[in-house]
Formats: structure tokens, sequence, C-alpha cells
């Protein structure tokens, strides 16, 4: 069993930091953060047990929470359909952005076949539309190159969506060939940085951070 990094814990929830480069999850002969989760709570003498209500992608670090049981996982689940489960991600784009804030709204369509997502301008099936707001919070340069730290609450979870929203806009996040980077860094400057929400058995308000593990934000300290 891998280190895990513990955040939040009771016997309903587990919140822990997802390494770059691991999956969410995967299957027994994978390696994932939920199949580090259950080593652990079988360890602990808890059955092991661990139920996924929100992923994030290989490419991506940071916060993430897992369910216990099957119960914790429903409510969880309608927590976030109902809009009660808030993310906020710290990324690095190059460029700098015309305005320090704002908000992003744009129709997604995701190829499957290729695992990218795209902006289009009318809906059909398959299209989703993608909300987000954010804020700058410092600007850089990397090889002679402005980039620009910022702050981004979604309001919609849709693949690849704060990759393809900026990157649409001309800034694509740092290290992120797929949709356009020409900055070289070991994995995509993008990471999951607070989770928070209404515990809904204990009803407190729970808010869960971590700050990223990637070379490159260490330039903004």
């Amino acid at each position: 069993m891998n280190d895990i990094k513990i955040l939040f814990e009771d016997k309903y929830f587990i919140a822990v930091i997802k390494p770059y480069g691991v999956l969410s999850q995967g299957n027994e002969n994978t390696h994932s953060i939920c199949n580090d989760i259950s080593s652990y709570l079988k360890q602990k003498n808890e059955n092991g047990d661990v139920y996924v209500v929100h992923r994030l992608d290989k490419t991506t670090g940071g916060v993430m929470v897992f369910a216990k049981t099957k119960t914790a996982a429903k409510k969880l689940s309608e927590l976030i359909t109902q809009g009660g489960f808030h993310k906020v991600y710290h990324c690095i784009t190059q460029g700098t952005l015309d305005d320090s804030s704002g908000e992003l709204t744009d129709l997604l369509y995701h190829d499957k076949n290729k695992n990218k997502t795209y902006v289009v301008k009318r809906e059909r099936k398959g299209v989703k539309t993608a909300k987000l707001s954010y804020t700058v919070l410092n600007t850089a340069t990397i090889d002679n190159k402005s980039v620009s730290k910022i702050e981004v609450k979604l309001h919609t979870g849709r693949t690849h969506q704060i990759r393809v929203q900026f990157a649409s806009r001309k800034h694509p996040l740092v290290g992120d060939r797929k949709y356009g980077s020409d900055i070289e860094s070991k994995t995509i400057a993008l990471w999951s940085y607070q989770l928070s929400f209404t515990h809904p058995f204990t009803e407190k308000e729970i808010e869960i951070s971590a700050e990223p593990e990637h070379d490159i934000f260490n330039m903004f300290s």
C-alpha cells in the first residue's frame, strides 16, 4: 500500500490527497487512490469499502472525498446534484488574462474516442453547458513566457472543463500538451485545492484544502 495523505476522516467519509499520475479508481490490478484507501481501511480492521462520488483525471492531483458506506455515497451524490458540493481548483495558465476575475460559460462536447473535449457553438446530443468563475492570484514568467496562477470555482463538472475552457481562449494550462501548451512540465498544472459541503449526517460545515504538490506552483510562493 502506498502512503496516503489523509486530510479528514470520520465513520462516513475520508478525504485524501490524490497524487499526480494516480488513477482515482481502477480495478484490483491497477494502482488507484481508491484501492490505496481500501487497503488502509482494512489495516484498521474496517471492511475496506470505498465509494467514489467524484473523480479527478489521472493528470490532476489534489483533494478528493470518498464515502465509506452506500448511504453516505448516496447522500453526498445528492449534494453534488443539488449544487451543495463546492470545488475550488488552482491552476497555472499560459499568458496574461484580460480580466483579473470573471466567469466562463461554454457548450462542451466530449469525444470519448479521442478523450478530448471541444467547445462547440450549438446544442446537440452529448453537448453540455459548462460554467466556472475565476480569479487571477498572481503572474510570473517561465522561459520568457508569461503565466498566471488562477483560482477556479467550478459550477459544473464536465470532463476536462477547466483545461478546455481556458485553452479555447488561448490560455492553455501549463504542461497540457493535449490542449496546446508549449511549456514543458512534468504534469499539467492543475490542482484540486479545496472541497466544501455541509456534512449530511452531522450538519457541520466541512472545508478541506491542501496546497498544490507541483514544483511549478512554488515560483508563486
